[in-house]
């Protein structure tokens, strides 16, 4: 039986996951939601001075920058409107497929600069995957 300080010892835990978590998703939104705007709508030419492939895979970058735009919202607003929250941990799911195969775009071109943000974001997409659809879940408004 447990006892009341092992309880209130793991709502504790289970607060400081949860408010790790909303960091962790706010900061992924953030991140997402403004490189993909870029991706998204700064034109061939200006993106090309810091992303050289815009020019020669120009769908390729307004894909990827529609995904991550798409991603930045739906990490944040299924778990903060409580509906549908099963659609934050999809969301975590695809923003780590994206950062996977960006690492791997990465690799190919020898832009290994690249590659400790690209880590970091999976990384943090994981932890927000695994934390939202097991440890501290949100449950839905209805």
């Amino acid at each position: 039986m447990a006892t009341v300080s092992t309880l209130s010892t793991r709502s504790r835990r289970s607060k400081v996951l949860h408010i790790a978590l909303w960091i962790a998703q706010l900061l992924l939104g953030g991140m997402f939601l403004m490189a993909g705007s870029i991706k998204a709508f700064t034109s061939i030419a200006e993106l090309s001075v810091t992303l050289p492939f815009a020019k020669d895979m120009v769908v390729l970058t307004r894909f990827v920058g529609v995904s991550e735009i798409v991603g930045g919202i739906g990490i944040i607003a299924p778990a903060a409107l409580r509906i549908a929250p099963k659609l934050t941990v999809w969301a975590a799911c695809g923003l780590a497929a994206i950062m996977t195969l960006a690492v791997i775009f990465h690799i190919s071109r020898n832009e290994f600069a690249a590659l400790p943000t690209s880590l970091m974001l999976g990384s943090l997409a994981i932890f927000v995957a695994w934390g939202r659809s097991v440890k501290a879940p949100i449950a839905s408004r209805a």
